[in-house]
């Protein structure tokens, strides 16, 4: 539901080789062509599949009555030319483009264990064929309530790319029981759980394993780092800055966006403070000063562009609306945490990659924040994407003003499945900025040159 909160995720559900079969798709999975190159099939919304490669194109399926597939291009609805055929599916075998694909068998084991308090999680760990040790990533939810084993792309991407994963679904959502809950202590014992698991079943083929956290698991798996031994940890457009922050921080630029000026903003500002402390109180107080914030601006102009991260939320509704439509929707949700301790207190390499024009977890802050760490001797690698907004993706702005993403930011997939092999990062990601750890080298440089920025 909010922001950073909630996840963009990249999914859908797995299938291949001797993995079972959530969905009666035999097209759902990842696929080799005979060049190395990948191709990911993932169940999209309606009679539609979503195509991904591991450079961060992506499209989405359509059927054409002659049984043919037609791609539009990223998130957008204009055709971009790619085809595919699954007539050959269900023997493990695609066209995509005109060219043969084979889907590409995995080790798949699909577990339940307990996570905090004993309650029963749902859980998948995807490796591999071979033998041979390798890195293994557990993924750590965003605030989705669908189930991750059902959703999350990675979970064929990386093992294609001979890295495993343990992917699991959050206490409340898919096969696990339990409440939902945005409690990030609770949310980290479960992932601690989960990793245990994971190496519990990967045995002696786990070479190294740590989390990889998207937008709230950005909260929660370095937390969980600091309960469990981990040899990395990985946080997609997540937040170095508390949930309240998180809010004011979106609500300022994105009143900056459209035009506005510093009067402006923090006025804006005014109203999502007393917004934030309702949802703070859980709907039990603060209504008479947000009734009287907005019975003061709600007739100025800019008063229309006031949105933030959750603020927007409960604007237009008076307190009895908002208490029967909003109550618990943020449950356990710790408002004021303050993730900079956690950050300290991580031994193992940590690899933060944001993106500049995030909207929903606002990058700049933090950026700030997490370049303060690795100048203080923190193991930490900064990877910002320019242009690039929040699940990583760059984007369009449409004829109605809106952004549409139209792929994954080039070198995204590629820095992450390094991180996981070696902790560390070498060689060009697309046209991300890269600010390395003090001891590793220079403090910062354009991936692929030889520039420093100051």
């Amino acid at each position: 539901m909010v922001g950073a909160l909630s996840a963009t995720c990249i999914g859908a559900a797995l299938t291949g080789g001797a993995s079972p079969n959530l969905s009666d798709d035999c097209q759902i999975g990842a696929y080799r062509f005979t060049d190395g190159e990948i191709v990911d099939i993932a169940r999209s919304e309606g009679n539609a599949f979503r195509w991904r490669k591991f450079d961060g194109s992506t499209g989405v399926l359509h059927q054409k009555e002659e049984g043919s597939w037609t791609s539009t291009l990223g998130w957008t609805d204009r055709p971009d030319g790619h085809t595919a055929s699954f007539t050959g599916c269900a023997n493990g075998e695609i066209e995509f483009d005109g060219k043969k694909a084979h889907r590409i068998p995995f080790n798949v084991t699909d577990i339940l264990f307990e996570g905090r308090g004993g309650v029963k999680l749902a859980g998948r760990l995807v490796l591999p064929k071979g033998n041979e040790g390798i890195p293994i990533v557990v993924l750590v939810h965003g605030a989705e309530r669908e189930s991750a084993r059902e959703s999350y792309a990675l979970q064929r991407l990386f093992p294609a790319e001979n890295v495993g994963v343990f992917v699991y679904d959050k206490r409340g959502t898919g096969g696990s029981a339990g409440k939902y809950t945005q409690d990030f202590e609770t949310l980290a014992d479960d992932a601690v759980a989960a990793l245990r698991e994971a190496k519990r079943i990967a045995g002696a083929r786990c070479a190294r394993i740590g989390y990889q956290g998207g937008s709230q698991g950005g909260w929660v798996a370095p937390l969980a780092a600091t309960r469990a031994s981990v040899d990395f940890v990985i946080v997609s457009f997540g937040l170095a800055v508390s949930v309240i922050e998180e809010d004011q921080e979106e609500v300022a630029l994105e009143m900056r966006l459209k035009g506005h000026g510093q009067e402006e903003i923090s006025k804006a500002l005014e109203v999502a403070s007393a917004a934030e402390a309702v949802f703070e109180s859980n709907f039990t107080k603060g209504f008479e000063r947000l009734d009287a914030v907005r019975a003061k601006y709600r007739n100025e102009p800019w008063y229309k562009d006031v949105h933030g991260n959750y603020t927007h939320f409960i604007l237009p509704y008076t307190a009895a609306e908002a208490r029967e439509k909003f109550k618990d929707s943020l449950p356990g949700t710790p408002f004021r945490y303050d993730p900079i301790p956690t950050l300290r207190a991580v031994k193992a390499p940590q690899l933060w990659v944001l993106g500049q024009d995030d909207l929903e977890a606002p990058s700049a802050e933090t950026s700030r924040r997490i370049k303060a760490l690795i100048a203080k001797g923190k193991p930490i690698t900064l990877a910002v994407f320019p242009h690039a907004e929040h699940g990583m993706t760059e984007y369009e702005i449409a004829s109605d003003g809106e952004r549409v993403s139209t792929r994954y930011a080039p070198g995204y997939f590629a820095m992450m499945r390094d991180f996981a092999r070696n902790g560390q990062l070498s060689g060009s990601y697309g046209a991300s900025l890269v600010m390395k750890p003090k001891m590793d080298s220079p403090p910062a440089t354009r991936a692929g040159t030889n520039t420093q920025r100051r």
